[in-house]
């Protein structure tokens, strides 16, 4: 709408047509602003959770080892690993080639955990069920675990400190407890140190401590090689618990 004004004559108009546009393009603009001001006060909406992640591991090591105990009598052994995880919680399945005493040719890993984060630590539960396919009959092969690391950093070392349980172990064996600290430090963004120390008590089963210090190198094409030195003070209970070098190659997906 146009004003107007009369000074004794006729009326005339206040403004003109390019008056009356860059009024048109201020409100616009206003009405912009306003609604934009609205819109940010808005809440945003939380991200969707994350859906299910599938990984997996295969493996070739010129030894197969275990709690510090060489498990493929010397021999060169195949692996492989395949992991589903959500908002924490995992499901894992780890086979391997071995060659135990009691005539057992494969270990396989069953394993139901849970991964959080507490303060600057990481905790990861887990149950864990052993198989040991080819044990002669009337040899108790299966094992129930249970499992808790926690693991964290003191300035560039990271360290993991890990409880395991099983209330009828292998064979003859019945409760055992493995304790282990391990710790690491990065060399370079592809390279990692780490040694960890290890103890296992066991009722009716070998009691040992165990150690290794090796090398991790991350290659191109998901590949990983690591170099290790694994040992034990139960040499008495044969050549397994011996010292042994050992090389493993690890592709990752």
């Amino acid at each position: 709408m146009h004003g107007t004004i009369n000074r004794g004559g006729s009326p005339r108009r206040l403004g003109s047509p390019l008056a009356g546009r860059i009024a048109g393009a201020a409100l616009t603009v206003f009405s912009l602003s306003i609604a934009g001001t609205a819109l940010a006060g808005e809440p945003t909406a939380a991200p969707a959770p994350a859906g299910p992640r599938l990984t997996g591991t295969l493996g070739l090591a010129s030894q197969y080892v275990s709690k510090g105990v060489g498990r493929s009598n010397g021999e060169a052994s195949a692996s492989g690993s395949i992991e589903l995880s959500r908002n924490g919680f995992y499901g894992s399945l780890f086979a391997s080639s071995a060659e135990l005493s009691q005539g057992s040719d494969a270990e396989l890993v069953t394993t139901l955990g849970y991964r959080t984060t507490i303060a600057d630590f990481g905790l990861d539960v887990a149950v864990i069920n052993r198989d040991f396919p080819g044990t002669r009959a009337g040899v108790d092969a299966n094992i129930t675990e249970y499992q808790a690391d926690l693991s964290g950093h003191a300035g560039p070392v990271s360290t993991r400190f890990r409880v395991n349980y099983s209330a009828d172990g292998f064979a003859s064996t019945k409760e055992a407890w493995w304790i282990e600290f391990q710790g690491g430090i990065a060399l370079d963004d592809n390279t990692k140190a780490t040694a960890a120390v290890g103890n296992r008590t066991a009722d009716g089963g070998a009691e040992y401590a165990a150690w290794n210090v090796g090398v991790k190198r991350k290659l191109p094409h998901d590949l990983a090689l690591d170099l290790r030195w694994y040992d034990t003070d139960g040499h008495s209970y044969g050549d397994a618990y011996e010292g042994r070098l050992v090389a493993a190659l690890t592709y990752s997906f």
